[in-house]
């Protein structure tokens, strides 16, 4: 991955996701957006309003047990008042999944008045979940469902078809693959979706990867980079410096004195992205 890195990944399941999507939207009431809290702006794809044109769309930030509240905070008050719904969550814990059902009933009120009107009591309610790659989608229906018919797993790419979950609340979701887009105009917003997960690491420059890591909790999170590496750093430091001085902590060494780079660059994204190193968020 170099300075000017442009990240280009499958281009057909990006192309037929989109496309059974756009099948399946005259069928929904309502779009569940999911964002990842650690990346709120990067990982909102561009493409998502023009796709799902004028059906009611929730967002939700998750994994929020790993972000920075502070600004998950702030995101959230900006949001709220360009007259968005917006609700921060984490599946893993079931912070505030419980309040997903009542937003839903919120942004549909009219509709179900209109449902009542007509005789139509009680009519399931049907909703798209979408995001891009590991952002959560099939853990967000499982705990929402509480069911374990969505399939989930901590990387990208795993979900292909797109396949509805009921729930206990007359409410039907329906779970897609990831939304990618092909091509991102501004590197920095590869590298931080790179980071969290959402790209494989099998087709990234995984210790260009772990120097943007170090490059951006310099910068925004130095206290959190010392605390849990046990170093001093200084602003004369190089990423280069900040790598060395980790690896040697952490005795990450090989024949000759040198540091075990790969194994150093897999130890760093794994603990960033288990949040072993604190509560960030590099929006």
């Amino acid at each position: 991955m170099s300075e000017n890195m442009t990240i280009v990944w499958y281009p057909g399941h990006m192309a037929a996701a989109k496309r059974k999507l756009k099948e399946k939207l005259p069928l929904v009431d309502f779009v569940i957006e999911l964002l990842d809290s650690r990346v709120p702006l990067s990982s909102r794809n561009p493409d998502i309003r023009d796709i799902c044109g004028s059906k009611p769309i929730i967002t939700l930030l998750t994994k929020s047990s790993l972000c920075d509240n502070r600004r998950t905070n702030y995101l959230i008050n900006q949001l709220e008042k360009e007259g968005r719904h917006v609700i921060s969550i984490d599946c893993k814990t079931g912070k505030n999944v419980n309040l997903v059902n009542k937003a839903i009933r919120e942004v549909l009120d009219e509709k179900i008045k209109r449902f009542e009107s007509k005789g139509m009591t009680g009519r399931r309610l049907r909703g798209v979940v979408v995001g891009i790659t590991n952002v959560g989608k099939s853990t967000f229906i499982n705990a929402f469902t509480k069911t374990s018919k969505a399939k989930a797993e901590d990387r990208p790419g795993v979900t292909r078809e797109l396949n509805w979950v009921s729930s206990p609340y007359g409410i039907d979701l329906l779970d897609t693959p990831g939304l990618l887009w092909h091509k991102f105009d501004d590197p920095e917003v590869g590298v931080r979706l790179a980071l969290t997960g959402a790209v494989r690491d099998e087709i990234l420059d995984i210790y260009h990867l772990s120097f943007k890591l170090i490059e951006n909790l310099k910068e925004k999170y130095p206290e959190l980079l010392c605390s849990r590496y046990k170093i001093t750093i200084s602003e004369e430091d190089s990423t280069a410096d900040i790598f060395d001085k980790i690896g040697r902590k952490r005795g990450f060494l090989i024949s000759g004195g040198e540091i075990d780079a790969d194994r150093l660059c897999v130890c760093l994204l794994d603990e960033f992205r288990g949040g072993k190193i604190g509560n960030i968020t590099l929006d």
